[in-house]
């Protein structure tokens, strides 16, 4: 009896543990290929996006731009971007120009007014706190991919 119940216990150490919940590995090549699959999603303002996962007070998603985008405020998210492909300038601070609500504690505008411009490229990581003005410039050609984790804030 004693072999038998060693054998399920040694049994019960050799089975796979799952993932924790919440627990996700995103691959470079997995984050890499978003390049391409996202470049037939592109809207009309040369951006595509795609939702990854969305847990308690963060969200993970994933874009592809070939166009400059709109400046961006967020009175309760944080931004934290990791880029994956391409090059950008992104100007940060300073105030929105004629900024619009576009959702509850979201506004956008066609530009920035005092902002600082940082060159973006593969490997760089950026965040960028609530309640700060940022915008993405592509310079005409360019490709910029990125993935980034949005952090709500009480």
């Amino acid at each position: 009896m004693k072999p038998l119940a060693l054998a399920l216990l040694l049994a019960g150490f050799a089975l796979p543990a799952g993932d924790p919940p919440g627990f996700y590995l995103w691959k470079s090549a997995e984050l890499k290929g978003f390049a391409k699959t996202l470049v037939p999603k592109m809207s009309d303002k040369k951006v595509a996006t795609q939702p990854l996962g969305n847990y308690a007070n963060y969200t993970f998603n994933v874009a592809h731009r070939e166009g400059t985008g709109e400046a961006e405020y967020h009175a309760t998210q944080a931004d934290v971007f990791f880029v994956q492909s391409g090059e950008a300038t992104l100007v940060v601070g300073g105030e929105l120009v004629d900024g619009k609500t576009t959702a509850p504690n979201e506004m956008r505008a066609a530009s920035i007014k005092g902002g600082v411009e940082k060159k973006l490229a593969a490997g760089d990581v950026v965040t960028i706190p609530v309640k700060t003005a940022h915008q993405l410039k592509l310079d005409a050609g360019k490709q910029f991919t990125y993935f980034y984790v949005k952090v709500t804030q009480p």
